[in-house]
Order: C-alpha cells, then structure tokens, then sequence
C-alpha cells in the first residue's frame, strides 16, 4: 500500500469515493503473475487493481451534470475508445483500444479511497440495491448475459460447470428466468453452499446424472471442461463459456457441428450491468450470500496469496472497504 494523489475529474469524468470492491480471481492472477494480459502487453506492473465496485459521487468534471454529486453508482468496467467501428455499433467491451478499469491499459482500479471514471461509464444504484450488492453488479453482468446467451427457456435442464462467484450468479440468474438448474463442482464445501442457496441437483464428476442438459455453461477454469460441456449438451443445445483456463481448452469441432450445437463465448458486463441491477433491485436475484467477508485494505495482500479473513464466512466472494 501506498499514498498515491488524489484523482483529479478532467471534463466528462467523476470521482467517485469508493465503498466497497470485490476480489476477483483476474486480481489473483495478476498478484501471482499469471494474468494473460502481462504476457501480452496489454497491462503492466505496478498496477492498482479492482474492478467491482460501487461508490458515490465525489467530484464532476466540467461538462457533468452537478447533480450526480452525492449519487450512488457502479460503473463499466470496459471503457471503449469511442470512435472505431465496434463503440459504433455499441461493442465498445471488444474495442481493440480499450482500457478496462484496473485491469487493461492502465487506467487504475477501485482499491483505493477513491477512483476516477468517464461520467458515461457509470450506471446508478438504487436505495434497493445496498453496498454489497452494488460491488456486485459487474459480476452479476458477466452472469446475466451468459444465462442471456444460452436463450434459456422457462423448464429447460440447465448445468452450471464451477460453482464459483460465476458459477452461482449464472445459477441464481438461470433460475430467476424459470431454468431447471444444476452444478458441477469439485469441492465438497463450494457444493454444500451451492445447496444452501437452494440448488439441490449440485454434483461432483463422479455422481453427475447421466442425463443430457439443455445448457450447459462453463464457468470454471479447468482446461478440459470445454469439452465435457460439449459432450453433456443436449442435440441443438446451446453451450456458453464464459470461464478461461490458464492453458488453452480444445473441443472438437466435429460434435459441434454433428450435435448441431449452439456455441458463446462472452467476454465482460457491459450489456448486462442495467439487467442485473434490475434483478438485483426487484429481488429476483440477491447476491450477498456469496459474500464471505469485508476486509480492509491492510488485510487485502493474504486474500490475494490464498488465506481466507478470520471468520469469513461460506461464500466464495471477498470484498474490501478502503474505508475501513
């Protein structure tokens, strides 16, 4: 940790105070090394990390609206450059120039007291969606749009692959739309707290059904659950992944195309941010289960080695309050 300046809102951007920041497993592999963005060019040491967020507005630069200051609000992670092609046709989270906040580009993140954002970037909370959920709206953007992807229908088998902060937004989501959900996982714990949110059909390899599943959707980080997805998928099913490995996954083409399988991959919340906020605000989808703990920024370097804080609970999500 460190003093850094305080942000200063050039014209069309915000300083918002942060409270509360949720840990990332992308935050867990640029801490130990691993995040592919390093190997690529695409990010660089020293950075501020955190990219779930929520806050309140500080400080508008000129051109903002005074009224934002004091409104409570989380943002887009993916910030485009505004002008090629793709920000053109709304695509902004696949700019090829985009920064992504404490993540891609150097624009730093929300651990901190206080983070810098384009005024555009920010999407509003309402007085029903509290701190701790509004720090998980991006996760619950990136969950949304994979259940969104999958084009699931009300009564449709659903499968759920790594019970994860992804995994079980996607099932909470995949279940608000009418789903039939289940989830694969490896541990015993992650699988006993999939059931305490009320999904009993929650299996490890061994005792999956042999059934086939409408959906599937591949949350986890394991190189060869790519391919079980595509083997566990009903014929002209449809298969999302939205999880990455650290090696490369393969699939065969052949069973693709063979099962006539419907294949997404999504990459970020953008377009999901709005719907999951609404989710989250009507109680069609409660996050905060899946948090564990709120830690200080002190206490933020063992979270990020492995340990869990004293007294965390069975979640598998860790957020920060730089305030405390």
């Amino acid at each position: 940790m460190e003093q850094v300046a305080r942000p200063a809102a050039r014209p069309g951007q915000v300083v918002v105070d942060i409270e509360r920041v949720g840990i990332c497993g992308t935050d867990v592999e640029f801490f130990t090394g691993e995040m592919q963005y390093l190997h690529e060019g695409h990010a660089t040491f020293p950075i501020r990390l955190g990219h779930e967020w929520c806050g309140t507005v500080r400080l508008v630069g000129s051109g903002v609206d005074p009224g934002l200051v004091g409104q409570r609000t989380t943002g887009d992670t993916m910030l485009g450059c505004g002008r090629c092609h793709r920000c053109r046709r709304g695509r902004h989270h696949v700019c090829p120039n985009r920064y992504e906040v404490g993540i891609r580009g150097g624009w730093p993140g929300a651990l901190a007291e206080q983070l810098l954002m384009p005024v555009d970037s920010l999407r509003l909370l309402p007085d029903a969606v509290d701190d701790t959920a509004g720090a998980m709206v991006e996760p619950g953007g990136n969950a949304l749009r994979a259940v969104q992807g999958a084009q699931l229908h009300p009564g449709e088998k659903v499968l759920v692959l790594g019970p994860g902060t992804i995994g079980l937004l996607v099932a909470l989501f995949a279940r608000a739309a009418g789903g039939e959900v289940s989830l694969l996982g490896e541990t015993a714990r992650s699988l006993d707290f999939a059931r305490s949110l009320g999904f009993q059909r929650a299996y490890p390899r061994s005792e999956l059904p042999h059934e086939r599943f409408d959906v599937v959707i591949d949350c986890s980080n394991a190189a060869e659950l790519p391919a079980l997805a595509l083997d566990l998928v009903e014929p002209a099913g449809r298969v999302v992944y939205i999880g990455l490995a650290g090696s490369p996954s393969r699939i065969d083409t052949r069973t693709l195309t063979l099962k006539d399988v419907t294949a997404v991959g999504i990459l970020g919340a953008s377009p999901g941010l709005v719907g999951a906020i609404e989710q989250y605000a009507s109680g069609a989808v409660d996050p905060r289960p899946l948090v564990a703990a709120t830690i200080a920024l002190e206490e933020l370097p063992g979270v990020l080695a492995g340990s869990r804080p004293t007294g965390a609970g069975p979640g598998p999500k860790i957020q920060v309050n730089p305030r405390l």
